[in-house]
């Protein structure tokens, strides 16, 4: 009756098309009164946090979308540690998390931890750049990280499947963690089956986001015009948009909130217990050290009154 909630990130550089892409998987409008910076404001930009809650219902089933924006990522000429106010968001909701958990009113926890990361790979280049690879080993254990490669309709389809061997190469030869889908069961469908192998296929998923509607074929559809043709969004020959979104919304969002709670978030949770406990076994131990001081203070005091007394 509730419903659920569930928090989506994304991240990549300006211009690569992520508020368009988030309109289009959840027919919203974010940033309509935006204002575009120029390269002079750009310059002493840094990264932002911005939020927007979307409520969605999908088949009856009532879901509250938090999408967290990240204005500002990798736009700077020093992009060092670029990455951390997000790393240091994603700890906060955590952490808050963690302080709901331990009080009196369990029952009633909003769920503000990030359940997954879109992550926006430049279409231009030969597969990832530095940038690229130190944010998603940031925040490989903080989150999902599910990578993208934005505006695929710049490129071929032989192109487009190059970049996608040389990212995967790049994934594993990095040693980064990105969202691993999980096996299907034996006893599931056929139809099932073959969606599950083409989703594993698909990543890093190349996307093209459109909020315009335009004439294909005698039909209205999503798409974006260029003087040869048009690309359209949702067409599964054109891109991976369906794939993503039927990932996103229908066939594993309750995975990657699991894998979220059980894992990331766990061990986030272990981590400040275990810092607790050493904190509270230094408190015992400097308790200790003062009283044995003190008792070694008394002791000195008395063996100098009775050798007083003796003389």
């Amino acid at each position: 009756k509730k419903g659920f909630d569930f928090t989506l990130l994304v991240a990549g550089e300006s211009g690569l098309g992520k508020s368009t892409l988030v309109n289009s998987l959840f027919l919203t409008d974010l940033h309509k009164d935006r204002k575009l910076l120029n390269a002079e404001e750009r310059i002493s930009q840094t990264v932002e946090i911005t939020k927007h809650t979307v409520d969605i219902e999908e088949k009856g089933v009532k879901l509250k979308l938090t999408i967290v924006d990240t204005p500002g990522f990798g736009d700077a000429v020093n992009n060092t540690a670029c990455w951390r106010p997000i790393t240091d968001y994603i700890d906060q909701q955590f952490e808050q998390y963690f302080r709901d958990e331990s009080g009196l009113n369990r029952k009633n926890i909003q769920d503000n931890r990030v359940h997954c990361c879109l992550y926006f790979i430049p279409p231009f280049g030969h597969g990832l750049h530095p940038v690229d690879i130190e944010f998603m080993k940031a925040l490989q254990d903080k989150v999902n990280v599910v990578p993208l490669i934005a505006k695929a309709d710049c490129l071929t389809p032989f192109e487009i499947k190059k970049l996608k061997e040389r990212v995967r190469e790049e994934i594993d030869k990095y040693g980064i963690k990105i969202y691993q889908f999980p096996h299907c069961d034996s006893d599931e469908d056929e139809e099932f089956k073959q969606q599950d192998k083409e989703l594993k296929e698909s990543t890093p998923f190349a996307v093209i986001g459109s909020n315009t509607v335009v004439e294909a074929r005698g039909h209205r559809v999503r798409g974006r015009v260029y003087p040869w043709g048009i690309v359209e969004v949702e067409n599964p020959s054109h891109c991976d948009f369906v794939k993503l979104r039927t990932m996103l919304i229908r066939t594993h969002m309750h995975d990657l909130k699991d894998i979220t709670s059980d894992c990331h978030y766990e061990n986030y949770r272990a981590q400040c217990i275990q810092n607790m406990t050493r904190c509270e076994h230094d408190k015992t131990y400097t308790w200790s050290q003062k009283k044995l001081r003190r008792m070694q203070q008394m002791l000195q005091k008395m063996q100098q009154q009775m050798h007083e007394q003796e003389l």
